[in-house]
């Protein structure tokens, strides 16, 4: 039979060392809070069970952590007195009865399935308790994970290590799965008999061993059970993020010229055959076709790109923003909320916002759709193969019709039919031998300006 689980997400930490108002798993890596990484890893392991162990700001944190299929409860631990005792403010949901109890920190979001799936088989292989361990690079500081012919004999703390123990560079994570039917039972044999009086979840390992029970450890990617306790940590859990996102998407076929300086969000998704050019940077909702090209510079969010069309460079794309298949949205343009036809294009320095652009339009460079009143919102349409010179405006809420031309620098505030021409601009005027007498002028009112500020 399918074994069942609780994951019990601690994330009630103070947050001290964030110096921030908002606490610490609440903190975005790439634009998601860190919290709802750890309750996406534990989905990818199949486990919808949740209880979420919370303090400081403990609506948002249960909100953060309410994504996707799990079932979260939220438990509010009052006091900061261990790790165990942490666990223990979810006893609720432990006594339900559970095969399986996985314990993971909430500030941890480089966490994936694999090593929670390895917890579980071993808990399944008859272990009592599962601790999820890594190889450190530089070991100092961390627990020191003491195994002997496969089995774990305890967990040493640096302070407490003796000279040859220190040597061990196989470290513990804080990660830990316990049997289901006796995790009451072990965490309630915890005591706080330490110089800090408080309960050490770590503790179980030589509890098990005196029961006669038995402790193992998996080992993880030590980058996996990367913790963040401050701004500096934060930026490096987002670059591994980051470095592990890119490194995905070119081998399912996208290519970055120069992967470092793309930055993605968390549900950034981009089709084979997408070209990423330097330094763009992808916002959240954002889906890219296939045969797409984003070129330099630009910024992409809640937006759509069509197969085959390009972006940029120096464009940026806001939410709503549609794009069909072979459009063009050029350097320097800005598109909100609004659909561009297949083929259509939006070449220099122009907005879109709340329009729609039929497909194989051209939109000239420097025209905006005036689409704000001051209080209200308006839609521009402009139909199929319409032509809309450079430096016009179009005062929404109006509707260009298919074919239809708009000469260069109009102002467009009523409807143009099919296939007419619109102009919406002053008739030029000549002033034969007047640009001498203007000059003059403007020199003479010059010279006055200067001679007030010299008198000052």
């Amino acid at each position: 039979m399918e074994r069942n689980c609780l994951a019990i997400i601690l994330a009630a930490g103070e947050s001290t060392r964030m110096k921030s108002a908002m606490t610490k798993v609440l903190h975005p890596v790439a634009g998601r809070p860190m919290v709802a990484h750890v309750v996406d890893a534990l989905a990818g392991a199949s486990i919808l069970n949740v209880a979420l162990v919370v303090g400081r700001d403990a609506e948002a944190v249960s909100a953060a952590a309410s994504t996707g299929e799990a079932t979260v409860t939220s438990f509010l631990q009052k006091e900061r007195l261990g790790t165990a005792h942490a666990v223990l403010a979810a006893r609720e949901a432990i006594a339900k009865g559970y095969d399986d109890v996985l314990v993971v920190f909430g500030d941890t979001p480089l966490i994936t399935a694999a090593p929670l799936k390895a917890a579980r088989d071993g808990l399944a292989a008859g272990n009592d308790v599962v601790v999820i361990g890594f190889q450190a690079a530089d070991p100092t500081g961390y627990g020191r994970l003491i195994v002997e012919d496969g089995t774990l004999v305890a967990i040493r703390e640096h302070k407490d290590a003796t000279e040859e123990e220190r040597r061990i560079t196989y470290c513990n994570g804080g990660l830990m799965a316990i049997d289901g039917r006796r995790a009451l039972d072990l965490l309630d044999r915890i005591g706080n008999a330490n110089a800090k009086g408080e309960y050490y979840l770590t503790d179980l390992v030589e509890i098990v061993r005196s029961l006669g029970g038995r402790a193992i450890a998996v080992e993880a990617p030590e980058e996996e059970l990367t913790g963040c306790n401050t701004r500096a940590e934060l930026a490096y859990i987002e670059r591994l993020w980051q470095q592990r996102r890119r490194h995905e998407m070119m081998l399912a076929g996208v290519s970055m010229i120069a992967p470092e300086t793309v930055f993605l969000s968390w549900d950034t998704e981009l089709a084979q055959d997408v070209l990423v050019e330097p330094n763009v940077v992808f916002g959240p909702g954002v889906r890219v076709e296939s045969g797409a090209i984003i070129h330099a510079f630009s910024y992409v969010e809640g937006a759509h790109v069509g197969a085959g069309a390009t972006v940029g460079p120096f464009a940026r794309l806001r939410p709503g923003a549609d794009l069909g298949p072979k459009s063009k949205i050029g350097n320097f343009c800005e598109v909100k909320k609004a659909e561009i036809g297949a083929g259509a294009k939006v070449n220099h320095l122009t907005y879109i916002g709340d329009a729609f652009v039929g497909a194989g339009s051209n939109i000239g460079a420097g025209t905006i759709t005036c689409n704000y009143d001051g209080v209200n919102k308006h839609l521009t349409r402009i139909g199929a193969n319409a032509f809309v010179g450079s430096n016009s405006s179009l005062v929404a809420p109006v509707t260009i019709g298919d074919g239809a031309l708009v000469a260069s620098g109009s102002v467009i505030t009523d409807d143009v039919p099919a296939d007419a021409v619109a102009f919406g601009r002053a008739r030029q005027e000549i002033k034969p031998g007047r640009a001498p007498v203007l000059r003059e002028r403007y020199e003479a009112e010059k010279a006055a300006k200067k001679k007030v500020k010299a008198a000052d």
